[in-house]
């Protein structure tokens, strides 16, 4: 643990929340997953899930907790405890996507506001390699920070009701891909052929917090391609070793 100031508060009769300093920072990351990882290796008797977000983990009891007191003091206990034997592998994903303006719906707004080319926007949003923070709002939906200052653009002030599976998106300073169809308010440059989240498969998403994802562009001839092997179940992501 990297010796942050953290905040453990009860949250409700069975959760009890820890916090770190507020701010999108691998560091924090690191930390987060690290504390969760001994969490989930120490308490697992009693702890049913941890579920992480930024800069935070909710710990949920199987059970009404009794003595709140002394939970948090076992937690602040783990929290100070020496760890060198977590393995945090993490992995570099390769994630194609279509830029073209068939599915980048917003792509020439962002375009001409940023008094920018549509290449010179996609070139910007693929050079990055961006870190998976956590995954929420929709199941398989990656939250990502690295996104270039250049494209950081304001969410719609009226929300899509329908955005399609697959949508790449930026929203305010992030980025992301809808990976199943849903209402939703970012802006649509692009779409991914890959299914982010899949019920049937262990895990049900192939991206996990602490990875890093690199979209790649395609034609929409090889987008057709990759998502009839998607739909035939023989496409397997891109990955390797992150560094």
């Amino acid at each position: 643990m990297k010796g942050f100031q953290l905040k453990f508060l009860p949250f409700n009769e069975r959760s009890i929340l820890v916090e770190w300093p507020s701010r999108i920072d691998e560091d924090v990351l690191k930390d987060v997953l690290l504390f969760k990882n001994i969490i989930q290796k120490n308490l697992s008797k009693v702890v049913v899930e941890v579920i992480q977000s930024y800069n935070s983990l909710l710990v949920i009891y199987d059970s009404t907790i009794d003595d709140f007191n002394g939970e948090i003091w076992k937690l602040k206990s783990l929290s100070e405890s020496q760890v060198d034997d977590v393995n945090l592998e993490s992995l570099v994903w390769e994630i194609p996507v279509c830029y073209d303006t068939k599915f980048g719906l917003d792509l020439n707004e962002i375009s001409e506001e940023k008094k920018l080319t549509k290449q010179e926007v996609i070139q910007l949003h693929s050079q990055p390699f961006y870190t998976v923070y956590f995954i929420g709002f929709l199941p398989g939906f990656l939250y990502l920070g690295g996104l270039d200052h250049q494209l950081q653009f304001p969410r719609k002030s009226k929300p899509r009701m329908k955005v399609e599976k697959g949508a790449l998106a930026i929203g305010g300073h992030q980025t992301g891909i809808y990976p199943n169809e849903s209402p939703g308010g970012w802006n649509i440059i692009g779409n991914s052929p890959l299914e982010f989240f899949n019920p049937q498969q262990s895990p049900p998403c192939f991206v996990k917090a602490g990875d890093q994802v690199q979209f790649v562009p395609i034609d929409i001839q090889e987008y057709e391609k990759i998502k009839r092997d998607v739909d035939l179940g023989v496409c397997q992501p891109k990955f390797r070793k992150r560094l």
